[in-house]
């Protein structure tokens, strides 16, 4: 059996996602079984968990809805106490395709954080008006603070190793947008290094996003809030036994 240290938890984030987590587990797991997968029911009505756990999933179970940062917190913190050095998000609507999950882990090799980004040249994934704008001029400010080029910085689809782990298990943002770009920013703050790899979208398997040109301008006005206070938070370093790791 794959030891927690020298395996990859890929953490699914799911909310009322019966209809699709299933068969994301599964996928992930035919892509490689040694891949340990930990669903998280963010306080889900439907039946979820007990589709993640029938496709071979751990699941950890919310009491009530969190939201996909407090989602992701619960993952990493679970993580972070198994001794895992590497995790990956995956969402549970099929949009991030588990045969990419080893191109986005391979850019730890260059930085603590890689992000499966969108808008580089590979697939067809589109985004226009109020919500394409302002994902440029996000990717552009976050970019400078990262000190790196990043097209895609609200991408979920992320890897994190060991230091990130510890980062975010730290400081995990539940607001809206946090889990993307508040978390993104104190990372880098703290001292981690980020960078991007080039990954397709596919379409969400079952159920609608919310999209739209009233969502859209919501999406824009939310998003410069959201970045304006993840740059005005008190930069956090990491302790050295975390950056030792």
């Amino acid at each position: 059996m794959t030891r927690a240290h020298d395996a990859v938890l890929v953490i699914v984030p799911a909310w009322n996602e019966s209809r699709n987590v299933g068969k994301t587990v599964r996928e992930i797991l035919a892509v490689d079984a040694g891949y340990h997968v930990a669903v998280v029911d963010d306080g889900s009505v439907d039946d979820t968990a007990q589709v993640a756990d029938e496709a071979g999933a751990t699941v950890l179970r919310l009491p009530f809805n969190l939201g996909v940062g407090g989602a992701m917190r619960t993952g990493f913190t679970y993580a972070h106490r198994k001794g895992y050095r590497r995790a990956i998000q995956v969402d549970a609507d099929g949009q991030h395709n588990p045969a990419d999950i080893e191109k986005v882990l391979a850019g730890l090799n260059d930085a603590d954080i890689s992000i499966g980004a969108r808008f580089s040249d590979v697939g067809d994934y589109e985004v226009r008006g109020p919500r394409r704008w302002a994902m440029v001029v996000l990717a552009r400010i976050v970019s400078r603070v990262a000190k790196t080029r990043l097209t895609d910085v609200t991408s979920g689809f992320r890897a994190a190793n060991a230091k990130a782990i510890a980062q975010y298990v730290s400081y995990y943002p539940s607001e809206y947008l946090g889990d993307t770009l508040d978390s993104l920013v104190v990372a880098c703050h703290a001292g981690l290094t980020v960078t991007q790899v080039p990954v397709a979208m596919r379409p969400r398997m079952h159920g609608n996003p919310s999209q739209g040109p009233i969502g859209s301008t919501v999406y824009l006005a939310r998003s410069v809030l959201a970045l304006g206070l993840a740059l005005l938070r008190r930069p956090r370093r990491l302790a050295r036994s975390e950056d030792a790791a």
